[in-house]
Order: C-alpha cells, then structure tokens, then sequence
C-alpha cells in the first residue's frame, strides 16, 4: 500500500516513516510543506495521504488545502489528516466530500499503534476514521451557526454594524433607513437568537458574540 506523509517536524515525519513501513506500507514520498504535498499527491497518486493540516510556509491550513486540491484533481483520493488542530473550515469542506476515504484524527488522542495503523488502512480502502473530539467541533460550531441562518440578509446587515458597536441610530443612518426600522430589525434578531429580555444580560452583546462565534 502506498503512502505519501506531509509532517513538518522532522522526528514526527521519520517515526510516522519507520512505523508504517514497519507494517509494509510503501512510503513513496514524505514532504514537510504544502506545495511540496500536492506535487507529491498528483505525482504518486498513493493509495492514501497521511497529512498535518499545518505546513510550511504559513503554518495554517496549508496541509488540509493542499489535499483538497489534490482530491479536486484525483477525486476519491484517500486523505488521513492527523494534526493537533482541528481546521474547521477545511475539515468540514473535506469530510463533506463523500468520494473517497476520509479520517481525521488528533495526534495526542493517538495512543495505541495498531488503532493508528488500522485507520490509515480503513481510510485506504474507502472508509473512515474519526475522532470523536473532532466530530464534537464540528456539531458545536455547526450549533452556533444554525440559528443565524434564520435571519435575512438585511438582519445580518444590521447585526453586522451591531457589532462595529453602532448604536441604532448610527445602523439607521448607515442603511438609510428609520431607526424605528432598525429597532424592528434588532427585536427580530433577538427573537431568532432566542434572547428573551433580561436583566442581567445585554442582548446586543450576547447577539454580537453568536455572530462572531459563527
């Protein structure tokens, strides 16, 4: 079974080389950054990529991009993403993809060798392997973005300057609206977020921090 690696820490990439081709896999290629990844994916064309989701030269996303790329020219393509990250983006994009082997787990959940190993084969031959904490960013992150997809696109507009720190009167203005438009939008958005009147806490803040979260 052929593999290619994409791991900048050079200790990291030589184990993760020893223990695979201790358990006859093939490691045609391993790179330490992300342009280096996608040549090496459209060239070898493994039969799965075991990949750190950021590389040099901007230590983000370039691993987890450089995959998608690569499986936008070799759809299907087999991707193992192990990373101390979870790239919530790229992660989400990726994993929506149903063509192909697909695993994401977290390098310091990965505790017992042949679990690791059984992965990167389960994610080869089209399966997946993922790890529950990842699985558990994905569903609060998607928690806190389904309740704005409730608004309109003028609501988020004014939930947009809202959280510029423009008072109502300042958002009417903006829009070229009236501000009691604006009070009507405001009250609809707390309706959406399901922030009912309290004493304690300012709605506007708690409003602004979901659109910010999301």
């Amino acid at each position: 079974m052929r593999v290619v690696i994409a791991e900048d820490l050079a200790l990291l990439r030589d184990g993760l080389i020893r223990l695979l081709e201790a358990f006859r896999f093939e490691v045609v290629e391993a790179v330490d950054n992300g342009p280096s990844l996608l040549r090496a994916l459209t060239t070898h064309r493994p039969d799965v990529a075991v990949v750190d989701v950021r590389l040099p030269p901007t230590f983000t996303d370039e691993g987890l991009k450089a995959a998608l790329e690569a499986r936008k020219e070799i759809p299907g393509l087999p991707v193992l993403v192990l990373s101390q990250h979870v790239e919530q983006l790229y992660a989400r994009e990726l994993l929506s993809d149903s063509t192909g082997g697909i695993g994401y787990l977290l390098k310091d959940r990965v505790s017992d060798v042949s679990q690791f190993v059984d992965a990167v084969r389960r994610v080869a031959a089209g399966g997946t392997a993922l790890d529950p904490d990842v699985v558990a960013q994905l569903l609060t992150r998607h928690a806190r973005e389904e309740p704005l997809r409730a608004l309109t696109p003028r609501e988020r507009e004014v939930l947009g300057l809202m959280a510029e720190g423009r008072s109502n009167a300042a958002i009417a203005s903006a829009l070229f609206v009236t501000e009691k438009a604006i009070s009507k939008h405001t009250n609809n958005i707390f309706s959406k977020l399901s922030l009912p009147p309290s004493e304690d806490d300012n709605r506007r803040v708690l409003a602004v921090l979901a659109y910010l979260g999301a």
